[in-house]
C-alpha cells in the first residue's frame, strides 16, 4: 500500500548525527510526469559521500549507521531537493519516489512529496515541524521575488525584529538592530540558499523575532564542485555584475576549498548623479579530521563606494521627474555627489562541527568583524543652505506671499525659470559657488593663518569591532523528538564620529556650533569639545569634528528548544532568556551638555520569551499550523541614548519592547496544487522611535531665570523621540499555485492587512542648540532637562506607513520540455500611507504657548481635516521574465532576463515622510491651505521600468 508522506524541503534541518547500525537507504527519482530522472547527483550532507542515479532513477547508500541524515539531490535544469530521514535498526530503508521538478517552472520549492512503498506508518512519518519555515513556500516566494522589488513588507513588520545569521552568528548591529547586507553584497552564489523560519515561527538556530530567522551556512564542502562564471546587466543601482566561484569539493585527505570574487559597478545608476563600485570576496576552507569532527574557516567581505539619491516634495518631482536627485552637481565637467557611502567591514569566522556521540552534536562558531563605514554630506558654518531644494530656492515659498513686493515677484519668476528650464547651476549643487565662497578673503583667520570653510564635506563614521561566540547543541531522544540548545554572546564596540572629508578649497573648518548663541562676545564660542583649547578648534581633512563617542553593548542569549511528534501532531517549543548591557562613552565635551563627556552608567535589560508551533496533519497533503510567540526585546543603543552625538542622556521611560504574535495557517501541498491561507495578529508594546533631522523653522521655547517664556534658536538639528508606542498588525495572507498543465503553472497571492497605532504615545524633543529646557512640570514645579515634553501624540487608529496594506499578485509561467521558459505576472498595491509625524499631532501643536489654551478655530473637526493621514496612490505593475538553459556534456549554460514595471508606471511612491517644520496649528494650517505647500511631504518614487539580464556558465 502506497502512503503519501510529506518531508520538509529546502533548507530546514541539520546535518546527520552518526550512529552504529548498518542500513541501506534507497529511493527512486522521477520528474513531474513520472518519468525516471537519471544521472542526478545525490550527496549525503556532512558525510562526503555522493552517488548518481541510474537509468531508472534509482540510487542507494549502503552501510549507514543509525542517525539523522540529510541528502541533497541536484541535477542541472532541475530544482535542488534537500530531504531528511532517520536511520534506526532497519536493514533497508525505502525513501520511496522523490519527485524532482524542473528548475524552469519555479514549482514545488516548498514541500517535497514522496510516495513510500515500504515500512510501517510509525517508521516513515517524518516530522512536518518547520512546514512553513521554507523561504520558498508559495506566498513567501511570490512576496520575495515579485513584490519585494516594490518595497512590499510582509505583515508590515519592522525588519529590526528579524534574526539574520551567518554560520550561527547574528549579523544585526547593536546600535540600531539593522543588518548591513552590503557586508556580503554581490556574493549571491554563496549566500543565496538560506534556511528560513518565517515571521514569528520558531527556528532551530535562534529564538528570532517577528520577521523570522534567516540562517546562512557557508561550509566550503557544501558548494557544487567546479567553477561558475556569471555576468549580469541591469539598469538599477548598478549596471554590471561579474562574478566567479570555484569549489574543490571534499578531497580524500579531508580538505575542501571554496572561493568567490565579484564586482558590481555603474558610472551612473537609474537615479541621476548616482554611481556604484563594489568588490566582494569569499574564502572558505574546511578540514575534516574524521566522521565526527570538522573545522571550517570563512572570510567574507565587500568593499563598496556608492552614492545615494534624495527624497523630494511633489513640487520638485513635477518640475524635474522621478529620477531627479538634489545631491549632485557639476564640477570640472563631471557629476559630483555629496552623499557617498563607503565601507569595508570583513568578517572572519571559525566554526567547529563535532558529533559527540550517536545522539548528540555540537556546532560552535567564533566570529570577528571590524572596519569602517563612512557616509559623506555637505556641512556649512554661518552660511546659507546649499541644497537646490532648500525651501527658499523653490517657487512655492515666494508664491505664498499674499501681496508680494517687486523683489518677491522677481524671485518667483527667477525660480520658476530655474526649475522649468532646468538651470543646473541652481537645480543642482553649484560646487563652483561653494569653492568661491570658501576663497573669500573675509573668511581669513589670522590665528590659523588661513581661510575658514563656509562649506565643507564631512563623513559620519562608524568604526566597529564586533566579537561573537555561538554554539548550537542538539540531542536526539528518538527519531521523533529532539532537544536543541543555542547559546550566544556578542561584544559590540562602535566608535561613531564625524570627520572632515574635503575643505572645498578652504584651509580649515571650525569645531564649533554654527547655531550657538554668542552671549560673551568671545570669538571661540559654541565649542563641540570644551576639552580643546582655542588653537585646536581648526580642523584639517581627516580630523574629527562635531561629535565623537563610543557605543558598547554586550548581549547574552540562551535559547532552549524541543521538537517532538505524537500521533498526528508535531510540536516545536522554543524559549528565550537574554541579557544586554549597554553603555555610552563620550570623547567630546559639548558646550551645552555636561553628560556628553566620559563613560555614563550602564543600562541593563533582561529578556524572556516563548515561541511555539503546532502542526496537525489532516493527511499527507493537508495541514493546520499554529505559530504563537510572546517575548520581550531589549531596546537598541540608538533607542536608549536618543541624542548620543551630543549627550549621554537616556530616553525617558525607556523599556523593553513586548511582542505578542499569533497566526493560524491551512496548508495544502500536492504535485498539482499548493496553497497557504494564514490569518495573523501581531501586537507590539513599549516601542521607541527616534528620528533626527535639521529643523529650520521649528519654534521652541524655554523658561528664563525669571520664569518668562524665551524663544530658542530655530535652526538646529532636532532629535524627536516617540516613547511607549503600541502597534497592531493584523491581516490575512493567501498564496496559491496551480499546475494547469505539465508545462503551464499559475501563481497567485493576496495580502490584506490593517497596520495601525493603538495608543497615543508621548513626544519628546531635544535640540543641539539648547542644552537645557526649563519647564513647569505637571506638579507646577520648574524642572531642567535635556529635552522638552511636546505632549501626547494623538496617533491611535492612524495607519502605519512604509508598506502597502493591500496587495495582490497573479502570474503565469510556461516551461518548455526543451528547457526554456517564459512568465509574466501582475501586481497591485494599495492602502499605502506615510507614517504620521508625531509632533504635529501632539498637544503642543494646537496649544498657544503664550496663553496655554488652544488656538482660535481649533476643534476636533478642524484638526481631523488638517491632520488627515497622507494616503499614497494605488498602483499596478506588469513584470515578465524569460530564460533558456543548455547542458552540453559537463558544461551548463543559463541565460535569463526579466523586466519589471513594463508599462513604466511612474506614479508609485515607495515611501517618504511628513516634514516637521511648522509645529503649531497656525503656521501649519496656513502652509497646508496655501495651495503652494512649502513644507509638503517628501517622497521616494519607484524607479520606473527596469531590466535584469543574467548569463551563467558552469564548468
Amino acid at each position: 500500500m502506497i502512503k503519501k508522506l510529506s518531508l520538509i524541503s529546502l533548507f530546514t534541518m541539520l546535518p546527520a548525527s552518526f550512529y552504529f547500525a548498518q542500513t541501506t537507504v534507497f529511493a527512486y527519482l522521477k520528474d513531474a510526469d513520472g518519468k525516471p530522472v537519471e544521472k542526478a547527483q545525490v550527496d549525503l550532507k556532512g558525510e562526503g559521500n555522493g552517488v548518481s542515479a541510474d537509468k531508472i532513477g534509482y540510487f542507494q547508500f549502503v552501510d549507514l549507521k543509525s542517525g539523522h541524515y540529510q541528502i541533497v539531490v541536484t541535477k542541472p535544469n532541475f530544482e535542488t531537493k534537500t530531504l531528511e530521514f532517520d536511520v534506526t535498526t532497519e536493514k533497508r530503508k525505502d525513501l520511496g519516489v522523490i519527485t524532482l521538478y524542473s528548475a524552469l517552472t519555479g514549482a514545488d520549492q516548498g514541500l517535497a512529496i514522496l510516495d513510500s512503498s515500504g515500512g510501517d506508518e510509525d517508521n516513515n512519518q517524518t516530522s512536518t515541524v518547520g512546514l512553513l519555515q521554507s523561504s520558498q513556500d508559495v506566498f513567501n516566494r511570490t512576496a520575495s521575488y515579485d513584490l519585494g522589488f516594490y518595497w512590499f513588507r510582509p505583515r508590515g513588520i519592522d525588519g529590526r525584529t528579524s534574526e539574520n545569521m551567518m554560520n550561527g552568528i547574528s549579523m544585526a548591529a547593536g546600535d540600531d538592530g539593522n543588518v548591513d547586507f552590503s557586508t556580503w553584497g554581490g556574493l549571491n552564489e554563496i549566500t543565496r540558499y538560506p534556511e528560513i523560519a518565517t515571521n514569528h515561527a520558531p527556528s532551530e538556530y535562534a529564538f528570532g523575532g517577528t520577521t523570522g530567522v534567516v540562517y546562512k551556512n557557508t561550509k566550503a564542502s557544501e558548494y557544487r564542485k567546479g567553477s561558475q562564471l556569471t555576468y549580469s546587466l541591469t539598469n538599477r543601482n548598478y549596471t554590471n555584475r561579474l562574478s566567479y566561484r570555484f569549489s574543490s569539493g571534499m578531497s580524500k585527505s579531508g580538505w575542501a576549498f571554496t572561493g568567490m570574487i565579484a564586482r558590481r559597478w555603474a558610472e551612473e545608476g537609474i537615479q541621476e548623479g548616482t554611481f556604484y563600485d563594489a568588490y566582494s570576496g569569499y574564502l572558505g576552507i574546511e578540514k575534516r579530521f574524521s566522521d565526527k569532527h570538522s573545522l571550517t574557516f570563512n572570510a567574507i567581505g565587500s568593499k563598496y563606494t556608492r552614492s545615494t539619491s534624495s527624497p523630494n516634495t511633489q513640487e520638485v518631482y513635477d518640475f524635474r521627474g522621478i529620477h531627479y536627485n538634489s545631491y549632485w552637481g557639476w564640477q570640472g565637467g563631471e557629476k559630483r555627489n555629496e552623499r557617498v557611502r563607503k565601507g569595508f567591514q570583513p568578517i572572519f569566522q571559525l566554526s567547529d562541527y563535532w558529533k559527540i556521540n550517536k545522539n548528540s552534536q555540537l556546532w560552535t562558531s567564533v566570529s570577528y568583524q571590524f572596519g569602517k563605514e563612512k557616509a559623506s554630506r555637505l556641512d556649512w558654518y554661518r552660511a546659507l543652505n546649499p541644497s537646490p531644494t532648500y525651501y527658499r530656492n523653490l517657487p512655492s515659498y515666494w508664491q505664498n506671499y499674499k501681496s508680494p513686493s517687486p523683489d518677491q515677484l522677481q524671485n518667483i519668476d527667477e525660480r520658476m525659470d530655474w526649475w522649468t528650464n532646468n538651470d543646473q547651476s541652481h537645480t543642482q549643487i553649484n560646487w563652483d559657488t561653494l569653492y568661491d565662497k570658501n576663497r573669500n578673503g573675509d573668511l581669513y583667520w589670522n590665528e590659523f593663518g588661513g581661510r575658514r570653510a563656509a562649506y565643507f564635506l564631512v563623513n559620519d563614521v562608524k568604526d566597529d569591532k564586533i566579537w561573537n561566540v555561538a554554539t548550537h547543541y542538539t540531542y536526539n531522544f528518538s527519531d521523533k523528538s529532539r532537544f536543541i540548545l543555542n547559546l550566544s554572546y556578542q561584544n559590540y564596540t562602535s566608535e561613531q564620529y564625524r570627520e572632515v572629508n574635503d575643505l572645498l578649497g578652504a584651509d580649515f573648518a571650525l569645531n564649533m556650533d554654527a547655531f550657538a548663541s554668542n552671549t560673551t562676545g568671545d570669538r571661540f564660542f559654541g565649542k563641540y569639545n570644551l576639552n580643546e583649547d582655542n588653537a585646536s578648534v581648526a580642523k584639517k581633512e581627516g580630523d574629527k569634528i562635531g561629535y565623537d563617542y563610543i557605543f558598547r553593548r554586550q548581549e547574552v542569549k540562551v535559547n532552549p528548544a524541543l521538537k517532538f511528534s505524537t500521533g498526528k501532531f508535531d510540536v516545536f517549543v522554543s524559549g528565550l532568556f537574554g541579557y544586554t548591557n549597554n553603555n555610552r562613552e563620550g570623547k567630546f565635551l559639548h558646550y551645552l551638555y555636561p553628560s556628553s563627556f566620559g563613560k555614563g552608567g550602564d543600562q541593563n535589560f533582561w529578556n524572556v520569551g516563548l515561541k511555539g508551533q503546532v502542526t496537525y496533519r489532516l493527511d499527507g497533503r493537508n495541514f493546520l499550523v499554529y505559530n504563537g510567540a510572546y517575548f520581550t526585546q531589549s531596546p537598541f543603543l540608538n533607542d536608549i541614548y536618543f541624542n548620543a552625538r551630543v549627550s549621554g542622556v537616556t530616553t525617558p521611560n525607556i523599556k523593553n519592547v513586548i511582542i505578542d504574535a499569533n497566526d493560524l495557517s491551512y496548508v495544502v501541498s500536492t504535485p498539482i496544487f499548493k496553497m497557504r491561507l494564514t490569518g495573523y495578529i501581531v501586537n507590539t508594546q513599549n516601542d521607541t522611535n527616534v528620528q533626527r533631522f535639521f529643523a529650520d523653522g521649528i519654534k521652541l521655547s524655554t523658561l528664563s531665570e525669571t520664569g518668562d517664556q524665551t524663544p530658542v534658536q530655530e535652526g538646529a538639528f532636532i532629535t524627536q523621540v516617540l516613547s511607549d508606542v503600541n502597534k497592531q498588525n493584523m491581516g490575512v495572507e493567501l498564496g496559491a499555485q496551480v499546475k494547469i498543465t505539465p508545462t503551464l503553472t499559475a501563481n497567485g497571492l493576496v495580502s490584506l492587512g490593517q497596520y495601525i497605532y493603538t495608543n497615543n504615545p508621548t513626544v519628546y524633543f531635544a535640540s543641539d542648540a539648547v542644552g537645557t529646557f526649563r519647564e513647569v512640570n505637571a506638579s507646577g514645579n520648574v524642572v531642567s532637562r535635556s529635552y522638552t515634553n511636546m505632549g501626547t501624540a494623538t496617533l491611535k487608529n492612524y495607519k502605519q506607513g512604509g508598506t502597502p496594506q493591500e496587495s495582490y499578485s497573479l502570474g503565469l509561467r510556461y516551461s518548455s520540455p526543451k528547457y526554456w521558459w517564459i512568465g509574466a505576472n501582475w501586481n497591485y498595491f494599495g492602502h499605502s500611507y506615510l507614517d504620521p509625524s508625531p509632533v504635529i499631532r501632539s498637544d503642543r501643536f494646537y496649544t498657544n504657548q503664550n496663553s496655554g489654551v488652544p488656538y482660535d478655530d481649533v476643534n476636533p473637526e478642524e484638526l481631523s481635516r488638517v491632520l488627515s493621514p497622507v494616503k499614497l496612490p494605488e498602483a499596478f505593475f506588469f513584470n515578465a521574465n524569460i530564460g533558456k538553459s543548455w547542458l552540453m556534456g559537463k558544461y551548463y549554460v543559463l541565460i535569463s532576463a526579466s523586466v519589471n514595471n513594463i508599462l513604466n508606471n511612474r506614479r508609485y511612491i515607495t515611501g517618504g515622510f511628513e516634514q516637521t517644520r511648522n509645529v503649531n496649528y497656525v503656521d501649519y494650517a496656513a502652509d497646508r491651505d496655501s495651495g503652494n505647500m512649502v513644507f509638503a511631504p517628501k517622497y521616494w518614487y519607484s524607479q520606473g521600468r527596469s531590466y535584469f539580464v543574467n548569463v551563467q556558465f558552469r564548468f
